[in-house]
């Protein structure tokens, strides 16, 4: 349904790194590199990141959200661990999370500009 999402930061050469090795515990690599934008994915430009270069830090109950599919829990943690290493904070460690319609395991961390970036899968046990 959804062919990509882009996400604004105000520091290019900052985010660029931190998303490369953020991205890479999805299996998810730089593939388009632009003076303003750089597109990251798997066979395809799915995450755009953006220069807005007057961009203020988001506020904390402001800013996008953005869930990415993970292959495994190992992936989970592998991608929240790669964040946090990149200079994120965790929102929400990786964790099982059983709801009433689906159980899924997840991890929640804010990137430099206080976008909000979600790992997820569903282990079957």
């Amino acid at each position: 349904m959804i062919d990509h999402v882009s996400l604004a930061v105000s520091d290019l050469e900052r985010a660029v790194p931190f998303y490369e090795r953020t991205f890479a515990a999805l299996g998810i690599s730089r593939l388009v590199t632009r003076p303003a934008m750089v597109g990251f994915g798997k066979s395809y430009p799915e995450v755009w990141i953006n220069l807005r270069s007057g961009m203020q830090r988001l506020a904390p109950d402001n800013g996008v959200h953005v869930c990415l599919r993970a292959r495994s829990t190992a992936e989970v943690d592998a991608f929240h661990a790669a964040a946090l290493a990149a200079g994120a904070t965790s929102e929400s460690a990786p964790s099982l999370r059983p709801h009433d319609r689906v159980r899924y395991y997840a991890a929640f961390i804010i990137d430099p500009d206080g976008n909000r970036i979600e790992a997820v899968t569903f282990p079957d046990e």
